[in-house]
């Protein structure tokens, strides 16, 4: 995959280009080296990152030989949790994995690197970005005017890119649509539910500054966390703050009503 990346680069190094990579080594079953599938899974977990390190450190030395540093951002992000989470080690510690609304389902990181530009080895741990806002972000940084009459979920946060701490103005919200299983079928691969202790989560979600709840679509379940000061989602505060947890499962399920 690198190395159509780089094919891909020394063909267009005179004009712009966007490069979608994907790396699907770190998803499972772990295969770092042919004939290696029968060790430990989370050794084989651990090679297969070294293995990505050691690609990205290609792609970005590549940039550098071609003269492409100074103008690239590269942003290196996940699409939802772990699984599995190897008992929350690969989610910091988080409640959730993949399939769940708990931060350890949808808290990933988000690196991004543009020499000259985004200071380097900032760390941001105070402004919320989702994956919404990529779109109205990357526009912005690019200089490329985004398209007319259309209203954003997602906001320009280019400014937090570059160096700034400000909070984002609107609440991000979520869905994990469940369908049945089908007639027979069981198992997890038929009906995707989180199959780590405490990881199934109500499936809407909203967060608006430090709060965060969830909900299932028909209003049952409400669950209140102040991100703040319980980022494990360990103690459900709805019932101590009852007027907060009505406003926002107001507003999560009339975003969910929305949808197309």
């Amino acid at each position: 995959m690198v190395d159509e990346a780089l094919a891909f680069l020394s063909a267009h190094r005179d004009r712009p280009c966007f490069i979608n990579l994907w790396f699907d080594d770190v998803h499972t079953p772990y295969r770092p080296r042919e004939g290696e599938d029968a060790r430990e899974l989370t050794a084989r977990f651990r090679d297969v990152l070294a293995g990505v390190d050691r690609q990205v450190g290609r792609l970005l030395d590549r940039l550098r030989e071609l003269g492409q540093e100074q103008n690239t951002l590269v942003v290196l992000s996940g699409d939802n949790g772990p699984e599995p989470s190897l008992n929350r080690t690969r989610a910091g510690g988080l409640r959730g994995m993949k399939w769940s609304l708990y931060e350890g389902g949808i808290r990933t990181p988000l690196v991004v690197r543009w020499p000259g530009v985004i200071p380097a080895g900032q760390v941001n741990t105070t402004t919320v970005v989702g994956a919404v806002d990529c779109f109205p972000t990357l526009c912005a940084l690019a200089g490329v005017p985004v398209p007319t009459g259309v209203q954003f979920d997602g906001e320009d946060l280019s400014g937090v890119f570059k160096g700034a701490k400000s909070a984002r103005t609107r609440p991000l919200f979520w869905e994990y649509g469940r369908k049945p299983a089908p007639e027979g079928k069981t198992g997890i691969r038929a009906f995707p539910y989180p199959n780590e202790p405490g990881a199934k989560s109500p499936n809407v979600a909203v967060r608006d500054g430090d709060w965060k709840l969830l909900v299932n679509a028909d209003g049952s379940s409400a669950e209140l966390y102040d991100l703040a000061a319980d980022p494990n989602e360990a103690k459900n505060v709805a019932a101590e703050n009852a007027e907060v947890a009505r406003r926002l499962t107001t507003q999560a399920l009339a975003w969910r009503k929305s949808l197309p």
